[in-house]
């Protein structure tokens, strides 16, 4: 079947203007209801895709064009410097494979920001084909307007997302979309010539009845519901519970952790960028007691400790003892939100902040947030400095610590931070102590609970969490019900465990290192912090060692070192010595265990020879595509010379009689290429004489004259394309350019 021409008229471009609000109604939602932000820029390359379509351009010069706009915008949204300077291909290439690496894996989830990005965009120029397939090729849109709809009122029913004014916005926009194409449909089945004053004195009625339509639906008075509304019920349902307060949260750093569980909402609002030598966890508060539900704090929270800039901060994160090595650090925080506190990681000695001689801090007893003061008023401080200690824990010393509880600590700090409430389910206890069997030091048992997470069907969610129940333990639920949680459930349900047998642990909230956006002058990475970022881990305390981090939640890793000093460690407990699962869009490679270096293959060292290839020959790679474009645009571009010349070729050889109507169709476009346009209503006997006129031969007509009968017999007669061939080559080679 013939294609259509494009057409470049108003109607046309209605059809395409309709077709992306159409588009645009399943992006409305995604700002409100994902951490997806910069919906603009998805917006702009949907009208660039369909105005190329509209003014059709050869899809190779459309493609190219495309491929840029989507480089550019996400160089744009995720690196620095110049697009031009081409300094940030390395990067790009290395996360791009990293990303396609982990799709192989199946492992979605650790899925960077950039590569969802770009696989946005890929399903934006997917949807915006169809749209132009749907419009001008089928002339048939109910189906996506009908989809529409659906996304539209069900997203209205079970998210936040109102939706009222979204379904009149669709449903007249797809009412005029069907009542063009049901226009045109007609016109293309009776051969009707589209005029102007034909499409008026059909699209008038129809804005009017769609106008008068919904003017009468938005005014006149609505009967109330028949039935009762079952979405609450199916939402409580889904919680397990009644309790109507419980609902869906935005992600974010928050006071209240009494009521834990239930989905959340992302929030991409930048809350802090820190300039870091090593990528760390920001801490801003612990936590000490377990209500069953959530937690609180065991002491009240106006109980501070002041002190000056200069002055080291008293928090005691570890102990002097020669099983902790420490690099001394520093990283400068820039911070975004006007919160009055300080973000800082394990370790900290001293805050400085140099723009403000004034300030001073106060760091809560019970919970070690340091508050910040100006002239000693509670203020933001939006520039500072931490300097800190980075330890590397010796395992010989970490499992020999537990022995040593009874003489360095009194029964107190004891009690504090191995408190559980007396209605903890026991099956919760018998659990831990089922991880735990075998496992005879504090170290041991820790990390068997912080891997036992990675390994017994749970799964990382923000959407699906269950809320606890009236008679619900939040960590019960999650551990032998849902199994279906986000960092809060697995680091309540570890400090839980780990308190069951006795072990000192808190739990502490704070943010990850954030997403990498690039080196400062001074060599050091810049991290961006955002809401989603904000986290909860855990602190297991060992005796003359101090708080030690751990990280059960899945997808997750920080960055604590362990040195292995232990020959026997690494073969009797290979879990043990396992590296983490590396943090989605973490920005640098973990080192790799004995075991798995010792394989001789693994994903990590192809991803790293790779990453070094493209880090030493992107410049070599980047000018031999540029090159390669180049050479296939020039190609093109004189495809007026060549092209002929291996049309006449291919068929010079060939006797069969079915390729004459596939070589007169090519000799058709051809004609086209050349110039030699037909015109819209005008039959092949008509365009065969213009063109015979233009050479001054009879050759096209003789042609057309066999083709005719070709159509009209529904057959190809013997010997077609032996007496007709010459007149065909004939005619090939007039359209060189």
């Amino acid at each position: 079947m013939k294609s259509r021409k494009v057409q470049k008229d108003l109607a046309s471009f209605l059809l395409y203007t309709f077709g992306f609000l159409l588009l645009w109604e399943w992006l409305r939602p995604l700002e409100q209801l994902t951490d997806t932000s910069n919906i603009w820029v998805f917006l702009l390359f949907s009208i660039v895709s369909l105005l190329l379509a509209y003014l059709g351009t050869h899809f190779l010069i459309s493609g190219f064009i495309k491929w840029i706009l989507i480089f550019y915008v996400l160089h744009f949204l995720y690196f620095e410097g110049s697009f031009f300077r081409l300094d940030w291909i390395p990067v790009f290439m290395g996360d791009f494979y990293k990303s396609l690496l982990l799709l192989v894996e199946k492992d979605t989830s650790s899925l960077s920001n950039f590569f969802k990005s770009f696989l946005f965009f890929i399903l934006l120029w997917l949807m915006t084909y169809l749209i132009q397939y749907w419009l001008i090729r089928r002339r048939q849109i109910f189906i996506f307007f009908f989809m529409t709809l659906i996304y539209i009122t069900v997203l209205d029913t079970f998210t936040p997302y109102e939706a009222e004014v979204a379904i009149v916005r669709a449903v007249i926009t797809g009412f005029v979309i069907m009542g063009m194409l049901t226009l045109y449909r007609l016109m293309d089945k009776e051969v009707i010539h589209r005029r102007a004053e034909l499409s008026r004195k059909w699209l008038t009625p129809l804005m009017v009845m769609i106008v008068i339509s919904v003017a009468f639906g938005l005014a006149a008075p609505k009967a109330d519901p028949i039935w009762p509304d079952p979405v609450p019920f199916i939402k409580s349902y889904a919680k397990g519970s009644g309790d109507e307060s419980s609902g869906v949260q935005r992600i974010g750093y928050g006071l209240d952790d009494s009521q834990l569980g239930g989905p959340f909402l992302g929030d991409n609002q930048v809350v802090f960028r820190a300039e870091v030598e090593s990528r760390q966890y920001w801490k801003v508060e612990t936590k000490d007691v377990y209500t069953g539900k959530g937690w609180i704090t065991s002491g009240p929270r106006e109980e501070v400790t002041p002190f000056r800039m200069e002055e080291v901060v008293p928090v005691s994160s570890f102990i002097n003892h020669e099983g902790v090595n420490k690099v001394e650090e520093i990283s400068f925080i820039n911070a975004s939100m006007e919160y009055k506190h300080i973000v800082y990681p394990l370790g900290i000695k001293r805050i400085d902040t140099p723009f403000h001689p004034d300030s001073s801090f106060e760091i809560e007893n019970f919970t070690e947030k340091i508050h910040t003061l100006l002239s000693g008023v509670p203020r933001t401080i939006y520039n500072y400095s931490v300097i800190y200690d980075v330890p590397k824990y010796s395992v010989t010393a970490l499992m020999n610590a537990s022995s040593e509880i009874n003489s360095t600590q009194n029964n107190a700090f004891i009690d504090r931070y191995t408190q559980l409430p007396d209605e903890l389910p026991q099956r919760v206890r018998e659990l831990a102590l089922t991880i735990t069997e075998g496992k005879s030091t504090w170290f041991e048992q820790a990390r068997a609970l912080e891997s036992y997470f990675k390994k017994s069907g749970f799964v990382y969610d923000q959407k699906n969490v269950a809320v606890p129940g009236a008679d619900d333990d939040y960590v019960d639920q999650f551990l032998f019900e849902t199994k279906t949680g986000y960092c809060d459930n697995y680091s309540t349900s570890m400090v839980v465990m780990a308190r069951s047998l006795g072990i000192p642990a808190r739990w502490v909230k704070g943010y990850t290192e954030g997403e990498y956006k690039g080196l400062a002058e001074n060599s050091r990475r810049i991290f961006e912090v955002t809401n989603n970022n904000a986290h909860s881990w855990v602190e297991v305390y060992f005796p003359n060692i101090g708080w030690v981090p751990f990280e059960p939640t899945q997808g997750f890793s920080n960055n604590v070192q362990f040195n292995f000093d232990q020959p026997s460690q690494s073969n009797s407990q290979p879990e043990d010595t396992q590296p983490k699962p590396e943090e989605r869009e973490k920005p640098e490679i973990e080192k790799e265990s004995p075991e798995k270096s010792a394989s001789s293959f693994s994903f990590t060292k192809l991803t790293q020879s790779v990453k070094g290839f493209f880090a030493k020959a992107w410049k070599w790679l980047l000018g031999s595509v540029i090159c390669l474009a180049l050479l296939l645009l020039i190609i093109y571009r004189l495809r007026g010379r060549w092209l002929p010349y291996y049309l006449a070729l291919r068929f010079k050889w060939t006797k069969k009689d079915e390729n004459f109507p596939k070589a007169y169709m090519l000799l058709l476009r051809e004609l086209q290429r050349y110039g030699l346009h037909r015109k819209e209503g005008q039959t092949l006997r008509e365009y065969a004489q213009y063109v015979d006129r233009f050479y001054s031969t009879s050759e096209m007509s003789k042609l057309t004259s066999r083709y005719e009968k070709l159509i009209y017999r529904g057959e190809v007669a013997k010997g077609s394309w032996e007496d007709t061939k010459e007149l065909w080559e004939n005619l090939i080679k007039k359209t060189i350019a």
